[in-house]
């Protein structure tokens, strides 16, 4: 009869356990607290809080994507050492997401919009938001996709190199 082998304690991929989930759950917090800190700056906390309560559906994916991508991006590095290339991905789709996010409220910016000179693009933000929020959330899925394949491959080769 043969015996199975044994199965190893720790798997070469552990996604986000340790420092990588910390790392996660920091992120998507800390997005969070953009979102509120800016909208509660810009309009006060009832409306950040209304536009939340809006669309909470949209703001909350894209935290918890971006916490995610900063997540496997903290294990990547701790499988490689070094992930430049990851970074750059992680920082364009966390930007994205929280431009997506503050985008609900762009339109308030208007009235002080021609002393910035920006009017267009508060008019662009007001009109698209909801465009945004699924550009935002895409980004997040391909941020996760990229940083997550990186996550694979790197475990992959490593798992090769240790055995």
């Amino acid at each position: 009869m043969n015996a199975l082998p044994a199965a190893s304690p720790r798997p070469a991929l552990s996604v986000l356990s340790g420092r990588s989930a910390r790392s996660a759950l920091y992120a998507a917090v800390l997005l969070l607290g953009a979102y509120f800190g800016i909208l509660s700056l810009v309009s006060g906390w009832a409306f950040a809080a209304d536009q939340f309560a809006a669309f909470w559906y949209f703001v909350v994916p894209l935290a918890v994507g971006f916490g995610i991508q900063v997540g496997l991006f903290v294990r990547l590095r701790e499988v490689v050492g070094a992930a430049r290339r990851s970074g750059v991905v992680v920082a364009a789709s966390g930007t994205t997401s929280t431009a997506a996010m503050i985008s609900c409220c762009a339109h308030y910016l208007a009235t002080v919009a021609p002393v910035l000179g920006a009017t267009g693009l508060v008019a662009f933000a007001a009109q698209f938001q909801v465009e945004l929020f699924w550009l935002g959330l895409l980004f997040n899925a391909a941020g996760i996709a990229y940083v997550g394949s990186r996550l694979i491959n790197a475990s992959r080769e490593h798992a090769q190199c240790s055995s």
